[in-house]
């Protein structure tokens, strides 16, 4: 199954590095990765802790930007904020990764406002900025932000370049999770631009990588997609078979199962049965 912190373990692991209240051995870095941990427990006082120590024992001016770019982000600042935080990095000697990082979320922000061009220009400019400092786990979060908001303005071929160039990435770094989504990600571009055969073998290989990792989101993405395929060939048996193996693969681990997958399954059942038209009816 997916990997994620428990609740339980976020609280075992935030009680061991603050137990007694005391942080003094916590540096800024540490304190601002703790930040989601304590927010996944519910603990808003110790998130305000955690922030208020690491801006108070910043070393220097571009660790007091990052503690300045996690606030921005707990109090959801409006956009000016953040475009002022990264105008600031920008002027940092040796602060691109701050930089990029900042550049980055405003794009995502002007994504979620439906300002595709600007979200564009920005994602490029982390890019650029990542490409510089070599980040190559940066890198991946970059062109996947690029791949998405290409799809977005219907611009198939430099999302399908990008998503290329991601998968090879993340081949290098050996990121199997990545692998997965990233191909998945090129599979439904292929299918859009109606490269079929691709986008099945691509759909295969992520349902791969998601057996491996026993990732049940992985799985019913890929097989979402392969029975998508399978409906535009009208092969309406293969796509329930293959939403039905979907479906018995959260129930082995004794998950609930999305209502969506369980309705799509109904509907092939249905279409499946109803009779064909003879020849020469409509």
């Amino acid at each position: 199954m997916d990997a994620e912190v428990s609740p339980e373990m976020a609280a075992q692991v935030l009680g061991m590095l603050t137990d007694g209240g005391s942080m003094d051995h916590i540096n800024t870095s540490l304190a601002l990765h703790l930040i989601p941990l304590a927010q996944e427990v519910g603990d808003q006082d110790l998130v305000e802790q955690l922030l208020d120590h690491a801006s108070r024992i910043a070393t220097n001016d571009e660790e007091r930007g990052w503690a300045k770019f996690e606030a921005l982000k707990i109090v959801e600042a409006n956009m000016e904020s953040f475009l002022r935080l990264a105008e600031e990095a920008e002027q940092l000697e040796g602060a691109q990764a701050l930089t990029a990082a900042v550049n980055h979320y405003i794009a995502l922000l002007y994504l979620a406002e439906g300002q595709l061009d600007e979200a564009r220009a920005i994602a490029q400019h982390a890019l650029r900025l990542r490409h510089l400092i070599e980040d190559k786990q940066g890198l991946s979060y970059g062109m996947a932000l690029l791949m998405t908001v290409a799809k977005r303005q219907h611009d198939e071929e430099t999302a399908i370049a990008v998503g290329t160039e991601r998968l090879e990435l993340l081949m290098t770094l050996k990121d199997e999770g990545g692998q997965m989504e990233a191909l998945a990600d090129l599979a439904h571009c292929q299918a859009t631009i109606g490269e079929f055969s691709v986008a099945q073998d691509l759909f295969e290989q992520s349902l791969e990588r998601a057996k491996a990792l026993g990732s049940l989101s992985g799985q019913l993405v890929a097989r979402w997609g392969l029975a998508d395929l399978a409906e535009i060939r009208e092969d309406y048996q293969t796509a329930m078979l293959v939403l039905s193996d979907a479906l018995h693969e959260f129930i082995a681990v004794d998950a609930s199962a999305p209502a969506q997958l369980k309705q799509r399954i109904s509907d092939l059942t249905n279409l499946k049965d109803q009779p064909k038209p003879k020849d020469g009816e409509a």
